[in-house]
């Protein structure tokens, strides 16, 4: 969705002229339990002509086949553990398939008063860290797949202020 009704709020030209009262009332419009079904709420800022009209820049940058590659190894792992992929395990499969360290058992909890998640957002929430373990071709969740999972969770509702 758009940051406000006028879709400049954060753009580098400062164009936005919503008040905080206007963009909060835009982003209510989205109910809580249709956010809870959303796993990942990523920002993307505007990207300006000039950087889209640029060749790409090869440094560092994985090319589609190596991306391609990475999803279809996490994705075996995926069939190879539970026989089905990591968005349809059921709480208990997900208690069998994402075990976490004490330490990140407390960072979920801290996660779960300060963002007020739900049981869903929780098991969706360890779905994702799950799949990132996965992507990263490692076996167990760890602390950054974790902490990226939460990240992805937290929706700034009401959004910057104008």
């Amino acid at each position: 969705m758009n940051p406000c009704p006028c879709e400049y709020l954060g753009d580098a030209g400062s164009r936005c002229g919503c008040t905080a009262e206007q963009v909060a009332r835009y982003r209510a419009r989205i109910s809580g339990p249709l956010l809870d079904r959303i796993d990942l709420h990523v920002e993307v800022p505007r990207v300006d002509a000039d950087h889209l009209s640029a060749p790409p820049a090869a440094d560092g940058v994985e090319t589609s086949d190596q991306v391609r590659a990475r999803v279809e190894m996490a994705r075996e792992r995926q069939l190879g553990r539970a026989g089905k992929p990591n968005q349809s395990l059921t709480p208990n499969e997900i208690d069998r398939t994402c075990p976490l360290e004490e330490a990140d058992r407390r960072l979920m909890g801290q996660a779960l008063r300060q963002l007020g998640l739900s049981a869903r957002a929780y098991h969706r929430v360890l779905k994702v860290a799950r799949t990132i373990a996965d992507l990263a071709g490692n076996h167990r969740i760890e602390t950054p797949h974790l902490s990226e999972a939460i990240g992805y969770r937290r929706l700034d509702r009401a959004g910057p202020t104008p």
